[in-house]
C-alpha cells in the first residue's frame, strides 16, 4: 500500500507492505525530456526536463558545454532554469533568440547519472526584405527580352522566392542559393524571364520570399516602363483613284491624327507610278525608328513595261517573243498575227515551235484593261531560208512598144546576185522583141510592216518559170 508524504513540500512516496518482503525502492528518471524546437528570431523558447524521483543537482548543455547551476546562468544572461523542485521541474528558458542559440541541448541529473535525448533548437531567421534590381521603375525596351532579378538575403532555412504580375502568380522563375560564411544563413536570388511589349508600361511585378519564419512572405513590387519605337499610322483618301485624280495621305501617332503638324498631309496627283511605288512615312526616337508604308489603288491603263525586240531566225527553229504589261485592274493580254485573229497566247511570252518562212511577219502584243484601256504594240518576225520567186502566169505588152516581164523575188536575207537565165525555144521571135540592156534591176518596194523585200526583173527572154509573153 502507498501513500504521499508532503511534509516540508517535498513529495515522497512510502509504501505499506507485509512485514515478511522487503521494502520496493523507486529510482530516479526522465518523466519528460527535452524536444526538438524551432524558435523565430527575437522570440522566446523553453526546452522542458522533468526528473522522476530526484531531488539532486540538475544542469544543462549546450553542444556539450555546461551552462552552470543555478536558475540564473550567469554566463548567459538570456537563458534561465524555471525549477519547480516539487514536481521535478527543470525547464530551460532562452528569451529574444539568436543564430548562436542554433544547438543541441541536453538536461542532465549528475547525481543520478541521467541524461536526457538531445534536442536540436533551430533558429528560424527570416529573409531581408527582397530587392529586385533597377526598381522602384525599371526602364525596358519593347520586344527585348529581360530578366527580372529578386535577392533575398540572410533567411535560415532559405528562402522560397515566387513572382506575381499585378497580383497574379506567375511561372518560370528560376532560384539559385548562396550559404553565408556562418554556414547556416542563405541567400536565394531568383531570375524571371519577361519578354517586354507596349502594353507593359504601368504593369506591377511583385517577388515574394517567405520561409517557416515568414509564412506569407515578404514583398517588394516593382513597376515597368516600356519604350518602343514610335507608333505611326499612315492613311489614304480615296481608297481607290483613276490616274490624274488627287490623292491625299494622313499620317498619325496610335491611331491619332496630327492634326497641329503641317507634315501630317501630303496631298498630290496619282499616277500609275503610286501602285507600285509605296508611299512611306518614318518616324524617329531614342528607342528607335518606325517606317509605314502603303500602295495606293490607282486604276491605270496598260502600260509598256517591256518592249518585245525583233527576232531574227533560221528555218525549223524554236522562237520567244516577249511583251509585257503593267495595267490595274488586272489586265487581259493576247498575241495575234497581224492580219489575223487567232489568239495564239494569253501570257507575256508567245513561243512558236520550229518556224518557218510562212511564220515569218509582223506579231502583235494586245493589253486590255476593262473600262480603263488598250494598248498593243508589234514585234516582228524575221525567219532565214532560201529565195521564194515568183511571177504572173500571164503578162502583157502593147504591140509596137517596148514590152517587159516581171518576176518576184522574196527572200531573207537579201540576194546578193539575180540572174536571168536565157530560154529560147519555139517563141524565139517573141523573145527578140525585148532585150536586157534596156530593162535594169532595179528594188521594187520595200514595205516598213514586212521584212520580205522584192525585186522587179526585166528581161529578153523567158525566165526558169514558164511566163507566156503576149504582144
Amino acid at each position: 500500500m502507498a501513500y504521499v508524504n508532503s511534509v516540508s513540500g517535498i513529495r515522497r512516496w512510502s509504501f505499506l507492505s507485509r512485514p515478511r518482503c522487503g521494502p520496493r525502492v523507486w529510482t530516479a528518471r526522465f518523466s519528460q525530456e527535452p524536444a526538438d524546437q524551432s524558435v523565430v528570431l527575437g522570440e522566446r523558447v523553453v526546452l522542458s526536463c522533468v526528473v522522476f524521483n530526484y531531488s539532486g543537482i540538475v544542469q544543462w548543455t549546450k553542444d556539450g558545454l555546461a551552462l552552470g547551476i543555478g536558475e540564473d546562468l550567469r554566463a548567459w544572461p538570456r537563458y534561465r532554469v524555471l525549477r519547480r523542485v516539487e514536481v521535478g521541474q527543470y525547464n530551460l528558458e532562452i528569451s529574444s533568440a539568436q543564430l548562436s542559440d542554433d544547438s543541441l541541448y541536453e538536461c542532465q541529473a549528475t547525481e543520478a547519472a541521467l541524461r536526457s535525448r538531445r534536442a536540436k533548437l533551430t533558429v528560424l531567421i527570416p529573409p531581408e526584405d527582397p530587392v529586385v534590381e533597377g526598381g522602384p521603375q525599371i526602364l525596358l525596351t519593347a520586344g527585348v527580352p529581360y530578366n527580372l532579378s529578386c535577392v533575398s538575403r540572410g533567411a535560415k532555412p532559405a528562402a522560397v522566392i515566387e513572382w506575381q504580375k499585378d497580383g497574379v502568380p506567375v511561372e518560370g522563375g528560376i532560384s539559385t542559393t548562396e550559404v553565408l560564411p556562418d554556414r547556416k544563413r542563405v541567400t536565394t536570388r531568383s531570375l524571371l524571364s519577361i519578354l517586354p511589349v507596349d502594353t507593359d508600361t504601368g504593369r506591377n511585378f511583385t517577388c515574394v520570399a517567405g520561409n517557416l519564419a515568414v509564412p506569407n512572405g515578404k514583398r517588394t513590387t516593382v513597376s515597368l516602363n516600356v519604350h518602343h519605337p514610335p507608333t505611326v499610322t499612315l492613311s489614304i483618301e480615296p481608297r481607290s483613284v483613276l490616274e490624274g485624280e488627287r490623292v491625299t495621305f494622313t499620317w498619325a501617332k496610335g491611331g491619332v491624327l496630327l492634326e497641329g503638324a503641317r507634315e501630317s498631309v501630303f496631298v498630290t496627283i496619282a499616277d500609275h507610278s503610286f501602285f507600285t511605288e509605296p508611299v512611306s512615312c518614318q518616324v524617329f526616337n531614342a528607342v528607335g525608328s518606325t517606317n509605314v508604308s502603303i500602295l495606293v489603288d490607282v486604276h491605270f491603263g496598260p502600260i509598256l513595261v517591256v518592249e518585245p525586240r525583233p527576232v531574227t531566225v533560221d528555218v525549223d527553229s524554236d522562237v520567244t517573243l516577249n511583251c509585257k504589261w503593267a495595267g490595274n485592274p488586272p489586265l487581259t493580254l493576247t498575241w495575234t498575227k497581224k492580219g489575223s485573229n487567232m489568239v495564239l497566247s494569253n501570257n507575256n511570252q508567245l513561243y512558236l515551235k520550229s518556224v518557218s518562212q510562212a511564220d515569218a511577219g509582223q506579231y502583235v502584243c494586245k493589253a486590255i484593261v476593262p473600262r480603263i484601256g488598250v494598248g498593243e504594240t508589234e514585234v516582228t518576225l524575221t525567219v532565214n531560208g532560201p529565195p521564194i520567186i515568183s511571177s504572173d502566169p500571164v503578162q502583157y505588152a502593147v504591140r509596137g512598144e517596148k514590152g517587159e516581164i516581171k518576176c518576184y523575188i522574196a527572200s531573207t536575207p537579201p540576194p546578193d546576185k539575180i540572174v536571168s537565165v536565157p530560154y529560147c525555144s519555139a517563141a524565139a521571135s517573141a523573145i527578140s522583141l525585148c532585150s536586157v540592156a534596156c530593162f535594169p534591176l532595179l528594188p521594187l518596194s520595200l514595205l516598213s510592216l514586212c521584212t520580205l523585200c522584192f525585186w522587179s526583173l526585166c528581161c529578153s527572154c523567158l525566165p526558169v518559170s514558164t511566163i507566156s509573153y503576149t504582144l
